[in-house]
């Protein structure tokens, strides 16, 4: 589904940037945990003080939870640089085939291994909601991540036939704008120097990219259909010793049905955010 499910997590975007350097506390050593309740009992057998104990714990807590901090900033800097990096390789190298090649066909082969590589490697940003280091609901991340994994494998590479359509030279320019400026946006907030074009890029570039790639997404499901219907590919059918049965076929046609409700209700969110981002209204964050 693209990026979809992106706007809905944008508002939080420079927040969880900015937060990055503060780790989840739930690695930290709390005075109700095991660790520390060893050290106190040991300290009660030796005849010491074992609210000094407890105290020497709350000092050490703010220094780990700043070490925590910094580990974790240092690794999203590089992860976001890394990604920035993988997409304009992506960018340049589509450039050049078309610039040598003249023709958009052959254009996904030459270049498919560097776009698996790497929206692949953005699974790991499900487990940066997971641990902690970026405040972003896991769910809303993992839909995102899928629906570009599932347009990547289960899509342009399972069925060869439809990768020279034009329609996927759309998401693939779509997406490699996007992500160029996205992660580009949070390696800037990461380091605390973000340019205010990156900024600007980041809440307009989408009123056109976002449209295109969804267009680009829609077209190719749809010309993936009569291949599909017709190897049944991915379906299974009854009887069967699992008296299972699932029809690839009619998943794709709910998947395409699935964009009407949700990129009109997201893409205006989106638009609100870029409101409240480029033209200084206030954001009210409630503390959970």
């Amino acid at each position: 589904m693209g990026r979809l499910t992106e706007a809905a997590a944008a508002g939080s975007g420079a927040r969880a940037a900015r937060w990055a350097g503060s780790p989840p506390t739930l690695l930290l050593l709390s005075p109700t945990s095991p660790g520390c309740a060893a050290t106190m009992a040991s300290s009660d057998e030796d005849g010491t003080n074992g609210g000094a104990s407890e105290a020497s714990e709350d000092r050490e807590a703010p220094s780990k939870r700043r070490r925590l901090g910094l580990l974790a900033t240092a690794w999203l800097t590089f992860y976001n640089i890394a990604m920035t990096a993988g997409w304009l390789v992506l960018a340049i190298a589509m450039v050049r085939f078309y610039m040598e090649k003249g023709t958009h066909r052959g254009l996904y082969k030459s270049v498919q291994k560097t776009l698996k590589f790497f929206q692949t490697f953005a699974l790991l940003e499900i487990v940066h909601c997971l641990i902690g280091i970026v405040p972003t609901s896991v769910l809303v991340t993992g839909v995102q991540v899928s629906s570009r994994i599932f347009m990547v494998w289960l899509i342009t590479h399972s069925i060869k036939p439809i990768q020279n359509e034009e329609s996927v030279v759309l998401f693939l320019v779509a997406w490699t704008v996007t992500e160029i400026t996205r992660y580009s946006f949070y390696t800037f907030s990461l380091l605390d120097h973000l340019p205010y074009f990156i900024k600007w890029a980041r809440y307009n570039f989408f009123i056109i990219l976002y449209p295109v790639g969804v267009a680009g997404e829609l077209l190719t499901i749809y010309a993936a259909l009569p291949y599909v219907k017709k190897t049944g590919m991915f379906s299974i059918r009854l009887p069967n010793k699992y008296n299972v049965s699932f029809d690839y076929y009619y998943f794709l046609l709910i998947t395409m049905a699935s964009y009407i409700p949700l990129f009109p209700q997201l893409y205006f969110h989106m638009l609100r955010q870029r409101r409240k981002v480029l033209h200084g209204e206030v954001i009210v964050e409630k503390d959970d």
